[in-house]
């Protein structure tokens, strides 16, 4: 006899289970929201003022709750001026006081000898001891988020930055000093110098000086030739080198970050680390993204795995067939790949030789002060800003970098410029940094949501194809680097890949920050690193431990990098690979976009 079939919903009615209700239709913002909110964000530079407002309220509710944080405070302000005073009346007497307070190791504001000098030692002295209180003030109260304590301290931060005394005529020494012996003629520069920028940044030009730094011509001059294009990337081969017979067997392809301009790894010759790579006898593929407009609003992060990394892994495996690939990922472009080898971990043929991520993460809870521009609202701000502009502009994400290191990317810079009336020399590197690109609006909004507000790709959540990835099935080896004073990728956060593989790991810990320290090439004064292997099966170690006993070396990484890549590539050298004529030379077209 047939048994008559039943659903899940009439057998918990028969049950007398109750159901649980509809969840209710959640209807997405509406037109005139969306344009008001983008309207609000150009004017903000992107940044969500409910975001401030939210963080700003949770601080003052809980410190006004607080009456033994306020005596403390007021216990720390009484302190702190009676010291003050103290130092005020024994340097206004020539006696040489030991300073009330020292700045911190990164802070350069008030190293040099006239800011030891009366009055304006008692200028800076008072200064940073506003500076602590204010930091005492907005941290450390009990029931204070965490997020919304690093905003507000943040916030208190950027205000004490702009009062700071180096920023006026009458109370920076280097400045005043400099108006004595020039007569001025130092204002008169500062004016040139601030039309200009000002002119510049209202007609999109470049900054002085970079234009003679346009890819192909002094950077990005490796020898190559464009072999693949799609709608979203060009791909370079580059030829081997001058005298090179022959190379190794396993071709290496490297995927930057789509947030910047590729040429970031192939700089002038000398710190080229492209032409370095093919000096040592690799078979080196780049990526090179285009420079999406309003009418690639739609491109999605499966958009940029698919017609990125797969499409390129793709058309290598044709130019090499049989050999496996070593790949290379920096900053989100260490990201990506990492979904890519993850998602390919399982497959039957295995593809991948090897994986390096340079300041790449992935995990996203501790992502440094980047995480300061994101939660809910913040990031729901910045959707309907790109919503009505069809992709994140290159100047408002350029404003929140700055933002994070305003002593040394704002203040110190507008002092140099227009009260001191010196411009910097244009570098190799400054010129690439002020070549931004733009983010189509669906690839941001992932990026966002899926990697930096819910984690998902460490959690095991993202999706690829309708299946979950899991980092865990990464199993080619791995050599990570990363850097000492990365603002944008922290070593700590980077570490954690740690937790998640079970392939063997070598991890390196460079000077630098999240660019000088990956273009590090052999012959850089000052560059030292940290270095340790952990093989499969081997504990897990924190980061703190690692860095006591890993090993310190002098120089550059590239060698160590290059020679592990030799461990791995174990296969006999074949002939040099000449790249076919393809679609043009490098450095292509897409990196020349604006």
């Amino acid at each position: 006899m047939a048994v008559p079939s039943i659903t899940l919903t009439e057998l918990t009615e028969r049950s007398g289970v109750p159901q649980a209700p509809a969840p209710p239709d959640i209807e997405p913002p509406t037109p005139l929201d969306r344009f008001l909110h983008a309207m609000q964000a150009q004017a903000t530079q992107g940044i969500s003022p409910t975001s401030l407002a939210l963080a700003h309220a949770d601080w003052l509710l809980n410190l006004l709750q607080s009456p033994g944080k306020w005596h403390r405070l007021l216990q720390k302000a009484w302190t702190k001026d009676l010291r003050w005073l103290d130092y005020a009346r024994r340097s206004t007497f020539g006696k040489a006081p030991a300073p009330c307070i020292e700045p911190l190791a990164q802070d350069r504001r008030f190293r040099s000898a006239a800011w030891q000098r009366w009055p304006y030692d008692l200028m800076q002295q008072a200064f940073l001891l506003n500076q602590q209180w204010w930091h005492n003030a907005t941290t450390g109260i009990d029931g204070v988020s965490r997020h919304h304590e690093d905003v507000v301290a943040f916030t208190a931060r950027q205000l004490l930055d702009l009062a700071s005394p180096l920023n006026f005529v009458a109370t920076n020494p280097e400045v005043s000093e400099a108006a004595v012996r020039e007569a001025g003629a130092n204002f008169v520069r500062g004016a040139v110098n601030l039309t200009d920028d000002v002119w510049r940044s209202l007609t999109g030009s470049p900054p002085q000086g970079s234009e003679a730094f346009r890819p192909g011509i002094k950077v990005a001059v490796t020898p190559g030739r464009v072999v693949f294009r799609n709608h979203l990337i060009e791909l370079i081969q580059y030829a081997p080198a001058e005298g090179c017979a022959s190379v190794h067997a396993e071709p290496m392809l490297i995927v930057p970050a789509w947030i910047m301009k590729y040429y970031i790894l192939d700089l002038s010759p000398g710190n080229s680390l492209v032409r370095y790579l093919v000096g040592q006898g690799h078979t080196v593929f780049m990526i090179s993204w285009r420079n999406p407009d309003a009418g690639d609003r739609e491109l999605g992060m499966d958009d940029y795995l698919r017609d990125g990394v797969m499409a390129a892994l793709g058309h290598i495996r044709g130019v090499a067939p049989g050999q496996r690939i070593n790949t290379a990922g920096y900053c989100l472009g260490g990201t990506l790949l990492s979904i890519a080898v993850a998602s390919l971990g399982c497959e039957g043929e295995a593809l991948i030789n090897s994986m390096t991520l340079l300041a790449a993460q992935t995990d996203f809870s501790e992502a440094g002060e980047l995480m300061l521009f994101i939660d809910e609202s913040q990031v729901a701000f910045l959707e309907d800003l790109m919503w009505q502009q069809g992709y994140l502009d290159n100047r408002q994400m350029a404003g929140a970098f700055r933002l994070l290191r305003s002593n040394d990317l704002v203040w110190s810079v507008a002092v140099n410029q227009y009260l001191l009336g010196r411009r910097a020399p244009m570098t190799d590197l400054m010129a690439w940094n002020a070549d931004t690109t733009r983010m189509p609006y669906r690839m941001h909004s992932d990026y966002l949501r899926k990697l930096f507000l819910n984690n998902d790709l460490f959690s095991g959540r993202y999706q690829v194809d309708g299946r979950p990835v899991a980092l865990g099935d990464m199993r080619a080896p791995l050599f990570t680097v990363a850097t000492m004073t990365d603002h944008v990728s922290p070593w700590r956060s980077v570490y954690k890949i740690h937790l998640i593989s079970s392939c063997d790991v070598h991890f390196v810990l460079t000077s630098g920050g999240h660019n000088a320290g990956i273009v590090s090439e052999p012959g850089h004064r000052g560059r030292r690193y940290y270095t340790a292997r952990r093989r499969p099966g081997d504990c897990y170690i924190d980061p703190e431990r690692w860095l006591d006993q890993a090993s310190e070396r002098d120089g550059s990484w590239w060698p160590e990098w290059t020679q592990w890549l030799g461990t791995v590539s174990i296969r006999p050298r074949v002939p040099a690979r000449v790249p076919q004529d393809g679609l043009g030379p490098a450095p292509g077209s897409y990196v020349l976009q604006r």
